[in-house]
């Protein structure tokens, strides 16, 4: 069983994610802008992190970097979560320091398979 912060500030997405990832056996943390997910992500070390990257207050490209930056969560696994599937996107989440990256809508087991595979490491 892992925690996982999933940082999304859409409602449905939020509720349909974690009620998936609950049920997948995984502990969530929820966080809905991007500055309350680098802050979770401190105060609660969670295993991996989900980050949407289109987020209020800063936007995910920004609070991966910061996460980064900070040795405390500096080694947390992140996948980016984007709906704007656009050719560069991953190149760029990757380059923001993210460890992999998924379009919405999720498919949940492609989802869950990149988790799993980043829990493994």
């Amino acid at each position: 069983m892992a925690a996982i912060l999933l940082v999304e500030d859409n409602e449905m997405n939020r509720d349909m994610l974690s009620r998936r990832l609950t049920r997948a056996g995984h502990v969530v943390i929820i966080a809905t802008d991007g500055q309350e997910g680098i802050d979770r992500a401190a105060a609660d070390a969670p295993d991996l992190i989900l980050m949407d990257m289109s987020l209020p207050v800063i936007d995910g490209w920004e609070a991966t970097r910061r996460l980064r930056a900070n040795p405390a969560t500096a080694k947390i696994p992140v996948i980016a979560l984007t709906a704007h599937a656009m050719s560069g996107d991953r190149e760029k989440a990757i380059a923001a320091g993210c460890n992999d990256y998924d379009t919405k809508p999720v498919d949940m087991p492609r989802l869950l398979g990149k988790i799993a595979e980043l829990l493994a490491v």
